[in-house]
């Protein structure tokens, strides 16, 4: 492995750590000595990335540190190509949209042969049944969900029986044929999930949740033992 792939597989590990992990355990995680590694943060810190810690208590990155379009491998690059596919498929069409945006700037600032790996990728998404209906809503229950609004929806459950709910949305999940909603319900008192085909009428309330969105979200994986993604 070159020294600059050392240097870009130790910023994606620290990336991949929320909080302070000792050297010792990023050295075994990247395969190297606890000296290289030691050396290796202060290289990267001299070109100016945010590592914050020190030898016995653990380094952590702090976000928003950008590396410039250095490369990918190849089976990163392909991960990206099915993704953005599968998304494209899959998702809602603002979604897809934003989905072949992404491969376009990113092939824009790869190297020519990288480049070819995007336009001639054989990995490919196999045509399925229809997805449930949803679509046209899906758009602001996203909105809803980044902006931590209110919802008021009307929904339908197995029989064709609709209640009036208002709900805080906090994630939205992808199936292969159905999308559901994972929301607090105001008036069951609890976590609930909803079928995005079985809302009928979709209103974005003016008010905000009275929690944060991200202390929902971990509540629920909690409760339902869900390992983060």
């Amino acid at each position: 492995m070159s020294r600059s792939q050392r240097l870009l597989d130790l910023v994606q590990v620290l990336r991949r750590h929320r909080r302070a992990v000792a050297g010792a355990v990023l050295a075994e995680e990247l395969g190297v000595s606890l000296r290289t590694l030691y050396r290796d943060i202060d290289t990267l810190r001299a070109q100016g990335a945010p590592i914050d810690g020190e030898a016995g208590v653990g380094y952590v990155l702090r976000p928003g540190f950008m590396l410039p379009p250095l490369m990918f491998s190849e089976e990163e690059i392909e991960a990206l190509v099915l993704g953005s596919r599968w998304v494209s498929e899959r998702a809602d069409g603002s979604l897809g949209k934003a989905a072949r945006n992404v491969l376009a700037k990113i092939g824009a600032v790869l190297p020519d042969d990288l480049k070819d790996g995007i336009e001639a990728s054989g990995l490919l998404i196999g045509p399925g049944q229809r997805i449930a209906a949803g679509d046209a809503e899906l758009a602001t229950i996203r909105a809803a969900i980044r902006s931590e609004r209110k919802l008021a929806i009307a929904y339908a459950d197995e029989q064709g029986s609709i209640t009036q709910r208002t709900i805080w949305p906090f994630a939205l999940a992808f199936y292969d044929r159905v999308r559901v909603v994972v929301a607090w319900c105001e008036l069951r008192e609890d976590h609930r999930h909803f079928r995005t085909d079985r809302i009928t009428a979709l209103d974005v309330a003016p008010n905000r949740f009275p929690r944060r969105r991200a202390a929902l979200l971990k509540e629920w994986r909690a409760l339902r033992g869900i390992p983060e993604q």
